[in-house]
């Protein structure tokens, strides 16, 4: 078992490649990551891929003497967007090691979202998966190149990844401070930001996370998510401090994953609420079988988690349920702590700050505010990034004390735990009145025949806005009417201001491709027309 102190001695390793560097010669034939390629759908997956972490290491530097010769170097901007794969981590580790810029892009990134990441950027190479998922990923990079001052150099990095003598790199990087990445938020009313981190933000937030979830090296994690995404990184970081390692599923889908889960043992599975309530279904749908009999945790954050949702998984999965608050800006904010927290603080909140790590609440004015007083949350850290590519947006971002304005809101409880409470552009103002739209969500998804549900404003000439709940059904559930959703809420205390005016029933709620967030704004420009 990994012992405490060897993991934080690692965390203060200045680079993610010394960091891979001292794991490699702590413990070299320990399995790092683990694939299965082409599972089939019964419990028998394809031919299974596992590489060491000394693999990981000496794979990482040929690959990097062969981008060296392609004419990457110190400080070269890359861009690449490529799936979870073992390959992947050890591109980014490679470029890691040369001490490139990396600026990652999810799969699901098109035309519009890709070309502005070029552009913003300036990248002078992109990596691509070729034809992945019927998309043709070079067409679309070539094409794109067309449109720039400078194109950028387009190659594949997918199945096999060409290597060189090591003994032509130069020196790895030393200053672990340097913006080395360039991360993109969501974008979803207008160009996505980039956002600026270093080696050592992604590494004070991996161990955050590290020492929150307290894994052992007997664990064996899981991504199921994109690995472009901050989570990549900052989960990697917990594996190369922990010495444990995880499965990568290229596509995660439900039931298609199970057997790679089974098969290699998961003890740790999640993402976010909308992982825990997939994992879930599946459990109901054979309540007598362990869904995956090794799991002991379900963790995840990035998206609002219901508080009745932590009962239903702890009992029904027969796991431990751990949430958390993180941002593209800040990875790790807050963690349940497994073993620590009580039932109701891992219910009901997303944890407490670790060390190093500071949490404000202030009223619109920056002023501080007493626990338990809802305000917008700001956060100082070294896990806090280091600002955005446009210093615009970076001073906008910055308040005089250098903390970051998250837009979230909430409050710290007395014992220190974080309790979210909305967004301030998530706030609906209804004559005046200012209403939460997730304390409203949260209400509904108490309702026996609602799965998930998005509650947003909609323009309105009498009412400035009007309450619109969006509601994806459960299977079976008989159609709801809204004056259904209204008795449920006033049966639930809401206040009557806060009672939709407007329902609308969806066969599933649009979500992004990376955490599987609901995209509120498809929505209000779905139903955004005036109700008759």
């Amino acid at each position: 078992m990994q012992s405490p102190g060897t993991a934080q001695s690692l965390a203060t390793s200045c680079t993610l490649w010394e960091l891979l560097d001292r794991r490699a010669a702590l413990t070299p034939d320990a399995p790092a990551l683990l694939q299965d390629e082409s599972p089939a759908p019964a419990d028998a997956p394809g031919t299974a891929r596992r590489l060491t972490f000394g693999g990981l290491r000496a794979r990482s530097e040929r690959v990097a003497s062969w981008l060296y010769e392609l004419g990457v170097r110190p400080g070269s901007c890359v861009a690449w967007q490529l799936p979870t794969r073992i390959e992947t981590v050890v591109l980014s580790f490679a470029l890691a090691r040369l001490g490139a810029v990396q600026t990652p892009l999810v799969p699901a990134c098109r035309d519009r979202e890709a070309g502005h990441a070029l552009r913003a950027t300036g990248a002078e190479f992109f990596a691509v998966p070729g034809t992945w998922r019927g998309h043709d990923h070079t067409a679309m990079a070539r094409r794109l190149a067309l449109t720039l001052p400078v194109p950028p150099l387009v190659f594949t990095a997918y199945a096999h990844l060409p290597e060189a003598d090591p003994a032509t790199l130069p020196p790895p990087p030393a200053d672990g401070t340097a913006v080395r990445w360039v991360h993109w938020t969501s974008g979803t009313t207008s160009d996505p930001k980039g956002v600026l981190h270093s080696d050592r933000s992604l590494i004070a937030a991996g161990a955050c996370l590290a020492d929150a979830l307290r894994l052992t090296s007997h664990d064996v994690g899981s991504m199921a998510f994109p690995y472009a995404h901050v989570a990549g990184p900052d989960y990697t970081v917990m594996l190369l401090l922990r010495g444990c390692p995880a499965l990568l599923l290229e596509h995660f889908s439900l039931p298609g994953a199970l057997p790679s889960y089974r098969r290699h043992g998961v003890t740790v599975a999640g993402g976010s609420t909308a992982f825990y309530t997939m994992f879930l279904a599946e459990q109901r749908k054979a309540p007598a079988r362990p869904l995956i009999p090794t799991l002991r945790l379900m963790a995840g954050g990035g998206a609002p988690r219901p508080p009745a949702l932590h009962g239903e998984v702890t009992r029904e999965l027969g796991c431990q349920l751990v949430h958390g608050y993180g941002m593209t800006e800040a990875p790790m904010i807050t963690m349940g702590v497994p073993g620590e927290d009580t039932d109701k603080q891992l219910a009901t909140t997303e944890g407490r700050p670790p060390a190093g790590m500071e949490v404000r609440v202030t009223d619109p004015d920056g002023r501080p505010l007493p626990r338990g007083t809802d305000g917008e949350i700001r956060l100082r850290g070294e896990a806090v990034c280091k600002g955005y590519l446009d210093p615009a947006q970076t001073a906008e971002a910055f308040d005089a004390d250098g903390f970051l304005r998250t837009g979230d809101l909430g409050h710290l409880t007395g014992d220190g735990h974080l309790v979210l409470t909305g967004r301030l552009k998530d706030v609906i103002i209804r004559k005046g009145e200012n209403i939460s739209a997730q304390e409203v969500e949260q209400l509904l998804l108490t309702h026996p025949g609602i799965d998930d549900v998005a509650v947003i404003g909609l323009p309105d000439a009498a009412r400035g806005e009007r309450v619109c709940a969006v509601v994806q059904q459960r299977p079976g559930a008989a159609p709801l009417s809204l004056p259904d959703v209204a008795g449920h809420l006033r049966g639930a205390g809401l206040a009557l201001h806060k009672v939709p005016e407007q329902l609308e029933l969806v066969p599933e709620l649009p979500r992004n491709d990376t955490l599987r967030k609901v995209l509120k704004h498809r929505l209000r420009e779905r139903y955004a027309d005036p109700q008759p």
